[in-house]
């Protein structure tokens, strides 16, 4: 079958090289799925083209015909407003960076237990002490410290 169809070989650059293409395909889309559920919708707004436009479309056509199909769906007016797709697949807009790591608890626990300790001037015993605070005992305190690295000097 690859052979029959490769007699004349279309190239066609993904989606994301041709952004000017996903407004018209957008709105066929978003034709085609009002028809299909029967509900009354008239076109997409500039805020959804300008978000679609933007978007890096790493599953190409079809992914944009799925989210459209979705935003048909759900849109409760006559025009989709706002089409959300995920975060960690747009393209980063000048000047804004996205930070997709994700902390371990470890990480969570540190950055907790240094705060406090900050907000009781690195004091670990005592009334109003990072121990009190964390209703840990002092010793508990500071065996956690040890083990995430969390160094008494440093936070005072």
């Amino acid at each position: 079958m690859y052979y029959r169809l490769n007699v004349f070989p279309v190239e066609l650059p993904p989606l994301r090289e041709r952004t000017e293409d996903i407004p018209l395909l957008a709105n066929h889309f978003a034709s085609h799925y009002n028809r299909k559920s029967g509900k009354k919708i008239t076109g997409l707004s500039d805020k959804a083209l300008k978000n679609l436009t933007n978007y890096h479309w790493p599953g190409n056509i079809r992914e944009l015909e799925n989210i459209i199909e979705r935003s048909v769906l759900l849109s409760k007016g006559t025009i989709i407003e706002d089409i959300s797709l995920p975060v960690t697949m747009q393209k980063n807009s000048p000047g804004i960076s996205v930070d997709l790591h994700i902390k371990t608890m470890h990480e969570n626990e540190r950055d907790y237990i240094i705060s406090i300790l900050k907000k009781c001037n690195g004091r670990i015993w005592g009334a109003g002490g990072a121990a009190e605070i964390l209703n840990l005992p002092p010793s508990t305190l500071k065996s956690k410290m040890k083990k995430l690295g969390i160094k008494k000097e440093s936070i005072e």
